[in-house]
């Protein structure tokens, strides 16, 4: 046999082998998992961080909630009273101190916070009548999304047997940007994108007659 006869002879023996490499590259989906994933990523992760970031921010509000039920009971037992010459006496800024202490287990607030609102606001008024205390949240304007009116905002709690309000407000800030459209409640004005959902918690009572 001659060495071209031989050389056919391996080309004849190995030809299948290369076929078949051949046949087994062009079904590999051995990158298609990774280019699936790369095109999903971003959509998937985006749903699961919306799902978080809803989440949190309900439980924030839930927290202030809480919170004002709490404070609201320990004025109406006279645990915490304002201007009277008692030790249960509370200034303004003791008292946000005090409930900066009940939500500090999610929100944290700082000395200048307590003393000077920037995120979380408390309004403390006394009525003569149930009838009397506002249903409405005091906004800046009209419009759905406008921001709050503060400057209607006082703390002035009232004695034993007294009509009492208490209500809490809390700038909680959205980082997702998929669901900022959706629950943001504060919209600036000049189109700019949302990024606060403001809390609001309300309690009305009247005091007992504590001595």
């Amino acid at each position: 046999m001659t060495v071209v006869d031989q050389k056919t002879d391996r080309e004849r023996a190995y030809a299948p082998d290369r076929f078949c490499k051949f046949r087994a590259v062009a079904r590999s989906r051995d990158g298609a998992a990774a280019i699936e994933f790369a095109l999903l990523a971003i959509p998937y992760f985006l749903v699961i961080f919306a799902i978080l970031e809803t989440f949190i921010a309900f439980a924030a509000e839930e927290l202030v909630s809480n919170a004002v039920d709490t404070m609201s009971r320990r004025m109406r037992t006279g645990q915490i009273t304002y201007n009277l010459g008692r030790t249960t006496d509370m200034s303004r800024t003791q008292f946000r101190q005090a409930f900066c202490n009940e939500i500090s287990i999610l929100i944290s607030c700082s000395t200048s916070e307590a003393a000077t609102p920037s995120k979380l606001y408390l309004d403390v008024q006394t009525f003569g009548s149930f009838s009397a205390i506002p249903t409405t949240i005091p906004k800046v304007s009209s419009d759905r999304y406008a921001d709050i009116n503060t400057a209607a905002f006082k703390y002035t709690p009232g004695g034993a047997g007294t009509i009492n309000m208490l209500r809490a407000y809390y700038r909680w800030e959205i980082i997702t940007d998929l669901v900022r459209p959706y629950i943001t409640t504060i919209r600036p004005s000049d189109g700019s994108m949302p990024t606060q959902y403001l809390i609001i918690a309300t309690s009305a009572f009247q005091n007992e007659q504590y001595p």
